[in-house]
Formats: C-alpha cells, structure tokens, sequence
C-alpha cells in the first residue's frame, strides 16, 4: 500500500512489488522499456534520473557502490514515480546476488554470463528454495521480515538480466535465453566489442553479426534484448540494430555532457 502524508495511504496506487511485477511482465512482453544507469548511486542523482524511465540499474560492478548506497538508491528510485530498481552485481555469485536483493531492489543484472548453466546459477541465486538457493532472511526487500513468509510462498521472483558480453556467449546465447526464469538479455558493447578483437568498432560487420546472432537466437525463446547507449547517436545505431529496449545513458555522462556543454557555452559567448 503507497504510504502518503500523515500516514494515510492510496489503495488505488500500486505497491513497490506490483510495479516491479508488471515491469517484469512488460519486459518479457518485449515492449520497449527504457532505462537508465547509475554509476553515482547518490540517491539524489538516483531520483532525478527515475523519473524519466521504466527501470533504473545501480552498478556495483565497475562503480564503487556498497550495500547501503544500492538501498538508499533503491528507495530514491521508488519515491519518483513508477521506475523500478534494479542492480548489477560484480559476477554470478550468489552471496552477492542474495545480499544485494536484499536491499530491496526489484532484480539483478549479472555480467559475463557465457553458457547456460551459468544462467541457470544466476536464476537459482535469485530465487528462494527449492527453486533456487536464495538464503532466507528479513530484510527491505521483505518489509524487513513483516513480509517475508508472503516472498518466499509468492509467485513473484526477482526480475534476473544476463548479460552477453563474450564470443562465448554469443556462441551460446539461444541455450541462456531458454533457461527457465531468464527475463531478458542485455548486450555489453564494450566488452563483446573487445571480446570480438574490435574494440568500439560498433558499425564494424562482425560486431553487427554477432548483436544479429544474440537478438536471433534470444527471440526463438521469445526473450528480449538490450543494450546500453552512451550517447543520443548510440540511441540511434541500437533501434536500427533492433534491440526490444535500452539503457539510453549514464548518470555520470549527463554530468560530464552537461559539464562541457555549458563551458562550451560559455566560450562561444565570451569570444
């Protein structure tokens, strides 16, 4: 129930776990979400990004992120509207997996995920027993134990993104997009790019073939596919591709861009 001022609630407004429910569905629906990065994790930058997107994804694999920091952006995230969080752990393992969903985010982003028995891992940390091996505990994500007998007997399970990033797992990608519980795939363009031998070399025939092979492949088991845009241009090349949805920029650029533009600016007027 959405909590208000002096207490009083609104039984109209969906609850946290029904946004993140319909999310989910909206992402295995294929329907074109969009997204944002968050590299700062400063719940302020958190929240003015969220307003203006379907999801938002805290990273703790390249951004010094702690535990705290992914809660108070998760709780950023919730307070601006109907954006969902979600996180990318720093790699498949499931202590990781199981600390961050307890911060109350909405799903994982797991990296480098090349076969699908990795997949399978992934999906089996995010999920209670006996489907998977999620330790039981009260935490946010459970109204810190007021919910928790509700999670762990629902139907709802934590939204779970692999990422394809290697020629190993482009090689692979229709056995991870048909592992059970697999929500969505999220092309790293950087890495599989450089995995590729061709390093941001995004118009290059190989890598076009490769991101052809993953979106083919992925679309048999009827699984979406992203990626992640840097800039308006990137936002461009990724819908000529045919990517079902993006993560259109980084907190951390639209400072940097707004930082040089208004320079700029500055500059041309002052000349």
């Amino acid at each position: 129930m959405a909590r208000h001022a002096f207490g009083m609630t609104d039984a109209d407004e969906p609850t946290d776990s029904e946004q993140a429910t319909d999310f989910q569905q909206r992402l295995r629906d294929r329907e074109p979400v969009v997204g944002h990065w968050l590299s700062i994790a400063h719940p302020a930058v958190a929240e003015v990004c969220a307003r203006d997107a379907d999801f938002a994804v805290v990273d703790t694999e390249h951004a010094p992120t702690g535990l705290d920091a992914v809660a108070n952006a998760a709780r950023a995230v919730e307070a601006a509207g109907e954006a969902v969080p979600l996180a990318r752990v720093a790699d498949d393992d499931p202590v990781r997996i199981k600390r961050v969903l307890d911060t109350g985010v909405a799903g994982v982003v797991v990296p480098m995920v090349d076969s699908a028995e990795q997949a399978r891992e992934a999906v089996a940390a995010a999920r209670y027993p006996p489907e998977g091996v999620r330790g039981i505990a009260g935490s946010r994500a459970n109204d810190y134990g007021r919910d928790l007998a509700a999670q762990v007997d629902g139907d709802a399970d934590p939204v779970v993104v692999v990422q394809v990033e290697t020629s190993e797992a482009v090689a692979d990608a229709a056995e991870i997009a048909a592992v059970s519980g697999v929500d969505a795939l999220l092309v790293g363009p950087a890495d599989l790019s450089g995995s590729l031998g061709i390093f941001g070399e995004y118009d290059a025939d190989a890598f076009r073939e490769a991101v052809e092979a993953v979106l083919d492949a992925a679309h048999e088991s009827d699984v979406p596919v992203g990626t992640l845009a840097t800039s308006d241009e990137d936002v461009r090349r990724w819908a000529d591709y045919g990517y079902d949805y993006q993560i259109v920029g980084v907190d951390a650029g639209y400072l940097a861009q707004g930082a040089e533009r208004a320079r700029r600016a500055y500059e041309d007027a002052t000349r």
